[in-house]
This record gives C-alpha cells, structure tokens and sequence, in this order.
C-alpha cells in the first residue's frame, strides 16, 4: 500500500498522481487544482476577481462558483475594478435578474463596493495585489491531512481587519484565508499531494 493511500484524505487519482479528496469529485475540480488553486496571483484584476468569488463563495461550495465563473466574469466586466466601480443601480438590477451567477443583492453590493474601495488604494500609493500580498507570513502550514488545514490566521485576520478598515466589505479573516491559499500567499496543499511546494513561492 503506498504512503498515499494511508494519508487521510488523499486520493491517489487515474494518473498516479496524489490530491485531497475534494479535487478529485469532478474534472472541474480536479482542474482546476492541478493548474490554479494556489498559483501565484499577483495582478490587481486577478486579485479582484478572486477577492470577489470567495466573497460569493461563502456559505457555498466552492465548484458552485467555479461552475458559474465564466457567467460572473460576463457580468462583472471581467472583474475590472475600474468598470465594476462605476456600476450603479441598474446594474445591480441587471445581476439580480441573471440567473447564471449567485443572486445576492449583499455580495454584489460588497463587490461593487470593493471595487471602489480598491480603486482607493491606488491613491494611497499601492494595488490591490501589492496590498494583499503584503499580508504574506514568514512560514506557511505543512498540513498532514485535512484536519491539519487551518481556516485563518493571524496574517489574515490582519488583512481583514485593515482591507475593512479602507472600505472593503466581505473580506472577513476566514474568507481573507481562502483567499491567500487561492492565490498562493500561503501553501496549504497537503504534504502528500503531488501540488505541494510547486508555486514558486514556498
């Protein structure tokens, strides 16, 4: 039997390759692991739109919304803040009424609001990449198995409380976490799956 198999939680795939069980519930999924799902993100756009989609992810799986990716991006401008900023009441109408994406009038006022609130960094001197990243911790976790995955940390608990602080809504410490795993500010890829260490970050 190999180490794989006596890993909780991971689930050595078709290919011989090793990941976490979730990754491997769907081709979606499955793809989205191996060529996204903690790979360095460090343009404001890209930051932008996954900011915004684990916002709409909260209280959801996480392939409801990567399913439903193409349509937000349709109707989000391509998540360009400077396009999103500048969405007013009508706009807001038009999201509620398309069925494609997640219909929730809060996230999509947060979005929006996010947008603004993003634009505002750059007054200060910074993006919203820049910004974010700047939240990176010394070390990252080493998880085991799935249990060992922690939901926040004290970098992220920081990030929210100051992306609040400039404006920004939706950004709490346990979304802010998904975010930097996403994004690769932190490696939580399982110390068994074949991801593990592969961003260039850590």
């Amino acid at each position: 039997m190999s180490d794989t198999a006596e890993t909780p939680g991971v689930v050595t795939g078709a290919d011989g390759l090793a990941r976490p069980a979730w990754a491997e519930q769907s081709d979606l999924l499955r793809d989205y692991y191996d060529t996204e799902w903690g790979m360095p993100v460090r343009d404001e756009q890209g930051v932008f739109e996954r900011l915004s989609l684990e916002a709409f992810q909260s209280g959801l799986s996480w392939a409801t919304v990567l399913r439903k990716r193409p349509a937000f991006r349709d109707a989000f401008a391509g998540f360009d803040p400077d396009r999103v900023a500048r969405f007013d009441d009508d706009d807001v109408e038009r999201l509620m009424d398309d069925a494609a994406i997640i219909r929730n009038r809060a996230k999509i006022l947060a979005t929006i609001d996010n947008a603004r609130a993003t634009l505002s960094l750059r007054d200060d001197g910074t993006d919203l990449a820049e910004f974010v990243w700047s939240f990176r911790p010394d070390e990252t976790p080493a998880p085991v198995a799935p249990g060992d995955v922690p939901s926040t940390s004290a970098e992220s608990l920081a990030l929210s409380k100051e992306l609040k602080r400039r404006g920004f809504r939706w950004v709490g410490p346990t979304t802010m976490f998904a975010l930097m795993e996403a994004i690769g500010i932190v490696d939580t890829h399982l110390v068994a799956s074949h991801r593990r260490g592969t961003s260039g970050v850590w």
